[in-house]
């Protein structure tokens, strides 16, 4: 996942950079923060569908997703707060997009985890046919972020209808669920760590694998068949320690790319190789 790098072409204090990064370093830190953004996208899910009008609880959902998301692109480099902003927002609305296919439209759980693998692949694929690379170190253009984007909105969608579907349709329940994607997301990290797996093809692996897992144990904390506390103290809780852990990145800066891309021909750039 490696890429040539030089210097920005305008100041560090700019609101916008030539070729910056527009999305965090993978630390330890992201993989817990994305953790907990997929739990509490869930829980927040359920909450507002229970708590208010279904159709205005999507629609409220829509808006919010849009208005992170332009947020985050009009920052034009990585930001931690707008960035998780917009993660947690995803995680809310991509929940929404799963449940509504299934609880809407009637579509059973196997059809539309199907659907949504088959929507992150297309969205795979146009991305690369067009910017020849899926490396996270080579989202520093509007184009290459908006791709990021659509894909991490697919793997919420596909996360949520997965766990759905072991949930229910396997009969597995949260624990068991929970129990299954702990030890899947060890997988592409063993493959990578270990077997030299492409860097790019485990990244995303375990990206997609986080939703299920987050979600299936906020379900098991939340629901009544589970621990039973709620979905408003699970989201108020998982809240507080996302914000906290968001803070300490601000602070901190530990997750921000210090390196841009300088323009190289597509045929030689490094990055593209991945």
């Amino acid at each position: 996942m490696s890429a040539t790098f030089g210097r920005p072409n305008s100041s560090p204090s700019a609101p916008t950079l030539a070729g910056a990064l527009r999305v965090p370093e993978i630390t330890a830190a992201f993989w817990i923060v994305k953790g907990l953004s997929t739990a509490m996208g869930e829980s927040s899910s359920d909450l507002l569908v229970t708590t208010i009008d279904p159709p205005i609880a999507v629609a409220a959902g829509l808006l919010a997703l849009i208005a992170s998301l332009v947020l985050q692109l009009r920052a034009g480099r990585y930001i931690a707060w707008r960035y998780w902003l917009t993660v947690v927002m995803v995680g809310i609305f991509g929940t929404m997009a799963a449940d509504v296919m299934h609880v809407a439209l009637g579509v059973p759980y196997p059809i539309s985890t199907l659907f949504y693998a088959a929507a992150l692949a297309a969205v795979f694929v146009l991305w690369y046919r067009i910017e020849g690379t899926l490396s996270i170190h080579a989202v520093d253009t509007p184009r290459r972020e908006l791709f990021y984007w659509a894909a991490v909105m697919a793997t919420f969608a596909l996360g949520t209808a997965l766990g759905d579907f072991t949930a229910y349709t396997l009969h597995f329940g949260y624990a068991a669920s929970a129990a299954l994607f702990a030890v899947s997301i060890l997988i592409p990290a063993a493959g990578y760590r270990w077997l030299n797996w492409n860097p790019i093809a485990s990244f995303w692996a375990a990206y997609v694998i986080t939703r299920p897992l987050g979600a299936s144990v906020a379900d098991w904390l939340s629901k009544h068949n589970g621990v039973g506390l709620g979905d408003g103290p699970v989201v108020a809780v998982l809240g507080a320690l996302i914000v906290a852990l968001v803070a300490y990145l601000s602070v901190t800066k530990s997750d921000v790319q210090q390196q841009v891309r300088t323009e190289i021909p597509h045929h030689e750039n490094p990055a593209l190789r991945d």
